[in-house]
């Protein structure tokens, strides 16, 4: 790809690798040194024609690759130039590879989910000019050696057939871990995972879901005692050897006990003289229509006469 400044002024390596800042690398001695908005705005420039570049020949709807998505993103892109194609000296550029550490939720071969941070290939393009002149290896070598991860480490974010033909050809990678979501890892990916992967359980079925934990049910087995006095429960009775018959009636009413006699009221009174005097007694003697204690007392030794009746 070209460009109509000069390229290989602004990037004195064949290689130039550029961080979200999209700061310039250091030049060589001896080269002349643009003004820095200027050399900010040429950067911008390439990143997203390579960008469109790459979403064409993909057959995106939209670009993955921008300027302004890597100043928002904590990503880190490979640009791969070329030194002797130099229309009006200028130079040109071959490719790029975009790549980032991301967070995911993968499955492995178990089908267990499992939360990792590898490095993602985000984006790679070589031009269609230069494709199979081993450029594409160069590049991605390099990556590896810079980054010090190995292939099967890596999550490939929506790989295209070009890409994955590559991968296989290149570097053996071949049978594929199935996913949920648009990444693919391969054979071996957990192998070499630093720190490890934190596992999560796999997915219960839904016939295996209880309404309540199993700390909840073994609370449930544990009965409160109420507090005192209300713990203190009355002595149950011994049951008889052999209990009255139910009743035959519909209703199966509960059975009640003989009812008392009645105490006459006289009676109570003289059972009350006999007891030692008490508040109470007092009281209900002095409520008692034949009078005071004296007077009953004058009036029981007097003859009764043979009509009285009591």
């Amino acid at each position: 790809m070209e460009f109509p400044f000069d390229v290989d002024a602004l990037f004195p390596e064949r290689i130039t690798v550029l961080d979200q800042h999209l700061r310039p690398p250091a030049r060589r001695p001896g080269t002349t040194t643009p003004a820095r908005v200027d050399v900010q705005q040429q950067i911008m420039t390439i990143i997203d024609e390579l960008g469109k570049a790459s979403a064409k020949a993909q057959n995106l709807s939209a670009p993955i690759t921008s300027a302004s998505r890597m100043q928002s993103n904590r990503h880190v892109v490979y640009i791969l130039k070329d030194s002797s194609g130099r229309p009006a000296g200028k130079g040109a550029i071959i490719g790029f590879i975009k790549v980032g550490y991301k967070k995911l939720f993968v499955l492995d071969d178990r089908e267990a989910h499992n939360e990792v941070e590898p490095l993602c290939i985000l984006d790679f393009y070589i031009h269609e000019s230069v494709q199979r002149h081993g450029h594409g290896r160069e590049l991605f070598q390099y990556m590896l050696q810079k980054e010090r991860v190995e292939p099967h480490q890596l999550a490939i974010d929506r790989p295209s057939q070009k890409l994955l033909k590559f991968l296989n050809k290149h570097y053996n990678l071949e049978t594929t871990v199935p996913q949920v979501n648009n990444f693919v890892i391969f054979e071996g990916f957990f192998a070499h995972q630093h720190p490890p992967a934190r596992k999560l359980p796999p997915k219960r079925a839904e016939g295996d879901i209880k309404p309540y934990s199993s700390s909840d049910r073994e609370f449930l087995k544990v009965a409160v005692e109420p507090p005192w006095p209300l713990n203190r429960a009355p002595r149950r009775a011994t049951p008889p050897a052999h209990p009255p018959p139910r009743s035959s009636s519909l209703g199966n009413s509960p059975e009640r006990g003989p009812l008392r006699p009645f105490v006459p009221e006289q009676e109570l009174l003289r059972s009350l003289r006999l007891c030692p005097p008490h508040p109470t007694a007092r009281l209900l003697l002095a409520a008692d229509p034949g009078g005071s204690p004296a007077q009953r007392r004058r009036t029981s030794s007097l003859p009764r006469s043979e009509d009285s009746r009591y």
